[in-house]
């Protein structure tokens, strides 16, 4: 990539990324399997991954837009527009609703004001379903941003949010 192509992606990746990106993806069978590191390295670094970010994808590891969009969208760990700084994954298989998921959705709902798929006025919150977050064994379960929670109570959703707070304003 050119230097100019590099400038025009300020806020998605630094150069460094993108080469290491690029080193990388030449050194494997198939560049593929890297789209969801390219884009977790994006909404890393931007918070979300706009159109922009999927064509910078598709550059680094020579596919198409359509190739990285349809994971992209697939993958519900990866947003496609803004989110809150904490985005929470509540999950809703049928082992987390029956051991007390829907009341900590609702909960949550009612704590900060916004329906699933909203983000708070604060900006701090997004609140997203999914349908399983992989932690049955610990159910009712919820993700914020990479990390799991498990047995989850609505106290301990409060201790939760009260600390996403108290992080977000040191």
């Amino acid at each position: 990539m050119t230097e100019e192509k590099h400038t025009e992606q300020i806020g998605l990746l630094d150069a460094e990324e993108i080469e290491a990106f690029i080193r990388h993806a030449s050194e494997i069978e198939h560049p593929r399997e890297m789209i969801i590191d390219v884009l977790r390295a994006i909404q890393k670094n931007h918070g979300w991954v706009p159109d922009e970010g999927v064509e910078l994808a598709a550059k680094i590891l020579s596919l198409t837009p359509l190739e990285v969009e349809e994971l992209a969208t697939f993958y519900d760990k990866i947003y496609r527009k803004p989110v809150g700084r904490f985005p929470i994954h509540i999950c809703d298989s049928i082992c987390c609703w029956s051991r007390g998921g829907e009341e900590i959705a609702t909960y949550l709902e009612q704590k900060l004001g916004i329906a699933l798929g909203q983000t708070s006025s604060d900006g701090l919150f997004t609140l997203l379903p999914s349908c399983c977050l992989g932690g049955c064994g610990r159910a009712p379960g919820v993700m914020v941003g990479q990390r799991f929670y498990g047995y989850m109570t609505v106290a301990e959703m409060d201790k939760l949010i009260d600390q996403l707070r108290r992080e977000a304003h040191t």
